[in-house]
């Protein structure tokens, strides 16, 4: 840790006094485990499988050197760790995993009770494309396939952002009584090292307070949970689940504009806009290709092409109404996603935003799948596939740069 240690940052805390914040060189792993740490966790039960390998490697080895106080499960597979926090969740933990790609399809069935059962906990999943083929570079189809279980979802594009994000998660949580999945990109994020700023332990404290669980299991008092129900109760439980997930969107700009206030840092709440004010045409994306959009964005606007960039942060809930109110009537909106849904002749960011805008705004959309399986995806194409879109030429084909 003192090996990569490059500063440390004073500055003045919420009460006047100084505090030191770390500013590291981390890994994305590496800094998903970091947070883990500074929320404090109880409960990490977790299965190796790449590239998230290495978030719970990391967390074993702070628990094994007395470096995070915590009780780390290794565990015999993916279905079996996520079983595992649930049932620390209901014994009143404080509870984090970690998967990608065929581990977090093996939790398929745990995922849906987690969810439905509205169990408070923060999961990150390391984005890598499901097979057949087999491939372990990014796409994002392996946590939008599990888009209906229950579970809010979030998409982060930078190194520092997980940690953001991871933190901001377990306060989310707490409020929102769902369970968050923090997904960022493999490799592109997850094996890139980066300056991560990891704020003092006083300040991450007076963000995220102590786990207090509204309710858990008490040998003295037996009770259950996710038990079955009776068909009058079943549609009731459903629609419960579904008014949850609506009212937990201004949780997350509470949880955003609270770690503003905390730490200083800010990425956006369910929405990241940038150069949106005056824009004419609308590039939506999600994850680290929306970093590179920006540099895009800029290069268009050099040429003439008033465009802006919208990276959807949070995408569930879908922020539907946001979008809304971003996009203007008579403009033009060029997706751009690592997904594909099958059937639609499109990705799954287009048919959910199509649903967000029908019959409340009048956009031209435009849809693009590109970056499967890994491709590299530099501000320079991914801006000549949008010039190509509004001048309605065919897409550029991918080609290494």
């Amino acid at each position: 840790m003192e090996a990569e240690r490059l500063m440390k940052a004073e500055r003045q805390g919420q009460d006047g006094g100084e505090v030191t914040d770390e500013r590291l060189l981390k890994t994305g792993c590496h800094a998903a485990a970091l947070a883990v740490r500074s929320a404090r966790v109880d409960v990490v039960a977790a299965y190796p499988i790449t590239p998230q390998s290495s978030v719970v490697e990391t967390i074993s080895a702070m628990v094994e050197e007395g470096d995070l106080e915590c009780r780390f499960l290794p565990v015999e597979g993916e279905h079996s760790a996520l079983a595992a926090c649930a049932g620390a969740i209901a014994a009143g933990a404080r509870v984090f995993t970690a998967t990608a790609s065929q581990g977090l399809l093996y939790m398929h069935e745990v995922l849906h009770m987690v969810g439905g059962g509205r169990l408070p906990m923060v999961m990150a999943n390391v984005n890598r494309a499901v097979f057949p083929p087999w491939a372990l570079l990014v796409d994002h189809q392996d946590s939008l396939s599990q888009r209906d279980t229950g579970w809010l979802q979030i998409y982060v594009a930078s190194v520092q952002e997980i940690y953001n994000a991871i933190l901001q998660g377990f306060y989310i949580t707490q409020e929102a009584q769902l369970p968050v999945m923090v997904n960022f990109d493999g490799f592109i994020l997850s094996h890139c090292a980066s300056g991560v700023m990891v704020p003092a332990q006083e300040v991450v404290d007076a963000f995220l307070p102590p786990y207090e669980p509204l309710w858990k299991l008490d040998p003295a008092a037996p009770s259950s949970f996710a038990n079955v129900t009776a068909t009058e109760y079943y549609g009731k439980h459903r629609a419960m689940l579904q008014r949850a997930q609506q009212e937990a969107k201004p949780i997350f700009k509470e949880a955003a504009a609270r770690y503003r206030d905390h730490t200083g840092m800010w990425d956006g709440d369910v929405l990241d806009l940038y150069r949106t004010e005056d824009a004419e045409v609308f590039v939506i994306s999600m994850g680290s290709m929306a970093a590179e959009v920006k540099l895009g964005v800029d290069d268009l606007r050099s040429r003439g092409i008033k465009a802006g960039a919208v990276r959807i942060r949070v995408y569930r809930p879908f922020p539907a109404e946001d979008l809304v109110q971003v996009l203007p009537d008579g403009s033009t909106a060029v997706v751009l996603e690592r997904n594909y849904s099958f059937g639609m002749n499109s990705g799954i960011l287009a048919v959910e935003l199509k649903s967000a805008l029908y019959g409340q705004k009048n956009v031209c959309i435009h849809d693009r799948v590109m970056g499967i399986g890994g491709e590299d995806l530099t501000w320079r194409y991914m801006a000549r596939v949008v010039e190509d879109a509004i001048t309605g030429k065919e897409a550029t084909p991918w080609q290494p740069e």
